[in-house]
């Protein structure tokens, strides 16, 4: 008998009973093992796609703080260039207002130097005039003793004396 089922067996024509047996074992095996594989690709299938998505929503959460970092980079960029402008601005009116003190100081100086110039010259002047009239006075006083010292009878002669004395302090 064993060679008898061996004798009819082809692959191309299987019995009906080993077609039964081979459709009831696969479905047996399909619904307990498929089941458990599907479960475990759908379940992997759900995680990568909540990871993707974690990335998706991690990677729009950072590109989102890289434009509001951004964002206040320009800000303090600006900022920055505000205050450079305005520390440019006080320092060009702390040098103009420096300039301009030092030439009102300049010029106060010069104009006290120009008055106490003027002053000293002053003195000098007035001092001159009083020395020339001492001296003017005390020639008139030595022209006065020589007029009296020579007892002169004429009027003529008195002035002829005193032309002569004249001319003499003159030359000297």
């Amino acid at each position: 008998m064993d060679a008898m089922f061996l004798s009819g067996f082809t692959v191309i024509r299987p019995e009906p009973g080993l077609l039964f047996w081979t459709i009831v074992i696969f479905v047996a095996f399909w619904l307990t093992v498929g089941r458990g594989i599907i479960r475990m690709i759908a379940n992997m299938m759900k995680e990568r796609e909540e990871g993707i998505q974690r990335s998706l929503d991690e990677a729009k959460r950072v590109r989102e703080e890289m434009q509001q970092l951004q964002a206040q980079n320009e800000d303090l960029l600006a900022q920055a260039q505000e205050e450079r402008t305005q520390i440019l601005a006080q320092a060009k009116a702390a040098k103009d207002s420096i300039i301009s003190e030092a030439r009102e100081q300049a010029k106060e100086e010069a104009r006290r130097i120009i008055s106490t110039a003027k002053e000293q010259i002053e003195n000098m002047k007035t001092g001159a005039i009083i020395e020339l009239k001492n001296q003017v006075g005390s020639i008139a006083l030595e022209v006065a003793a020589k007029v009296l010292e020579k007892d002169l009878a004429s009027d003529a002669q008195q002035v002829e004396f005193v032309e002569k004395l004249v001319n003499e302090m003159e030359l000297n």
